[in-house]
Parts: structure tokens; C-alpha cells; sequence
């Protein structure tokens, strides 16, 4: 780099908006240690997300603050946490879009905390795989002894889009994070795993649906959710949880058949009232 192309980055460098990252810290695994907020001041740019903030507050501040992360392009979850109280994926997250001069990162709600920024997935993994997210199919024989036996579904563009929108998931927590119900009840299996249920109902290879609606069918199970539609809200991929679970619940009562029509609205004839 020549003295000029320097001169030329220092003075962009200067030019820079700096933002407050103001970051909860804690340790559960050291008593000495209590909650506190440490601020930084990071340099940013219109396309700067809320991860590339705490990247660089840990390259350049201070080493230690705990972060999870992965892809940085919002397909593997790893980096939900609350932003300005918010639940939101880190990587997806401008800093110009929040408008503020101060970017509050917390861990999500509703998860036990390990450190900092980190949470613990162990309890909403459990919840999703109690939903058992693979085909039931007991026409179909799993053992494949040439290639005689293998099998093909044949499906519609319109049997695919029952389910495809809630195919979307990417398990990050955050409408389990948001749901009120969550956070009073933490044997209720959350948003993400009831619309994960829904999918494969929905879903015309799989030929089971009882053994799913006797799992979610209990005292903690459907029945509690109270359509807040928080999930919905904050979730990233356009999943929308809260439609599942609704459709879910048609399903149980003999109600809905698949069908994410929305109601036409009818209006009363002026002429003969």
C-alpha cells in the first residue's frame, strides 16, 4: 500500500460513524463473577451488521466476550441474540437499520445462559426432536436390499407448497426466545417445534399424523399456545410458526385439510338489508 492509498484509508477510517456496542457479560461458571454491560466504540459503515461490530470489539477490545457463530449469512442460526430487546440474528442485522447510536446485544430469553452471549440449545433441540422431524411412512420398507427397492414419492408443486414455507427453519431460537408461553411454561415444546409438527403433517409422504398429534396433544402441548404471534414476528426466514401452529390445530379438530387459504371477506349485501 502506498503512503497515499494510506492517507486516503485513514482519512475514510475517520470518517466513519462510531457506534456505543454495549454487550451483557456474565459467567455462570465462576460465582466471582457478576452480570455487568461492557461498552465499546465501533467504527461502522452503512453495511456493517451487528456481528461485524462484535467481531471487531473482540479483535480489537477485548478477546473474551463469548460469541456464536457460523455461517454470517443468516442460514445456520448460531448467532441469535437480542438486539435492542429484540430477538434477531446477529449476522442479518445492519447497524443503520436499527437507526441508534447505542446497539444493545443480550442473550436470548427463554434459554439458560452459559456465558456472555451464549445459550444453551439443549432443552429446545430436545423439544424439536420429540416432534420425531422424519417421515412416517409404514407402507414403505426401510431395509433396501438392491436397487429393486428403492422407492420414489411422487408429489405436486401443489402438495409441496403445503409444507415447503415451513421447510424454511433454521432451528436459531428465536420465536422460542419471543413466545410468552415459553417463558412460563418451559415443558411447552415452543413455536418452532409444533410448526416443525405441522410440516410433516402436512407433508403427503408421511402417513402417521396420530403419533404426532399424541405427542403434542397433552397438558403442555398445543393447547397452550394463545396465538401471541411474537414467533412470528422475529422470525428471520419467513417460517411464520404461528400460522403452523393454527393450521395444526384445524388438523386436531377435524377443522382444516392442509389448506393455508386465507378467508375471503364477505361483505353483507347493502340492497337487502
Amino acid at each position: 500500500m502506498s503512503k497515499v492509498e494510506g492517507r486516503i484509508e485513514g482519512k475514510e477510517e475517520e470518517k466513519r460513524k462510531k457506534i456505543t456496542l454495549k454487550v451483557y457479560r456474565t459467567n455462570y461458571n465462576s460465582k466471582k463473577e457478576s452480570s455487568h454491560y461492557d461498552e465499546f466504540e465501533v467504527p461502522v459503515n452503512r453495511w456493517t451488521t451487528v456481528l461485524d461490530a462484535l467481531l471487531y470489539a473482540k479483535n480489537n477490545s477485548d478477546s473474551s466476550i463469548a460469541i456464536r457463530y457460523s455461517c454470517r449469512m443468516a442460514s445456520c442460526g448460531s448467532c441469535g441474540m437480542n438486539i435492542n430487546g429484540k430477538p434477531s440474528l446477529a449476522c442479518y442485522t445492519k447497524i443503520s437499520e436499527l437507526n441508534k447510536d447505542v446497539i444493545v446485544c443480550e442473550p436470548l430469553s427463554n434459554f439458560p445462559r452459559i456465558r456472555d452471549l451464549v445459550t444453551d440449545f439443549a432443552q429446545f433441540f430436545n423439544h424439536h426432536k420429540k416432534m420425531e422431524p422424519f417421515i412416517h411412512n409404514d407402507k414403505i420398507s426401510l431395509e433396501v436390499k438392491d436397487k429393486n427397492d428403492l422407492v420414489e414419492f411422487e408429489q405436486t408443486p401443489e402438495m409441496l407448497d403445503k409444507y415447503l414455507q415451513f421447510s424454511y427453519c433454521i432451528r436459531c431460537g428465536l420465536c422460542y426466545s419471543a413466545c410468552p408461553t415459553v417463558a412460563t411454561d418451559a415443558n411447552f415444546p415452543g413455536p418452532q417445534a409444533l410448526s416443525q409438527a405441522y410440516r410433516y403433517i402436512a407433508d403427503s409422504r408421511d402417513n402417521d399424523k396420530s403419533s404426532r398429534f399424541k405427542i403434542i396433544d397433552e397438558r403442555h402441548g398445543i393447547w397452550r399456545c394463545h396465538f401471541a404471534g411474537s414467533c412470528s414476528f422475529v422470525c428471520p426466514k419467513g417460517v411464520d410458526p404461528a400460522l403452523g401452529i393454527q393450521l395444526l390445530k384445524g388438523q386436531m379438530l377435524g377443522i382444516s385439510k392442509n389448506n393455508k387459504k386465507i378467508s375471503n371477506l364477505r361483505i353483507k349485501d347493502k340492497d337487502k338489508q
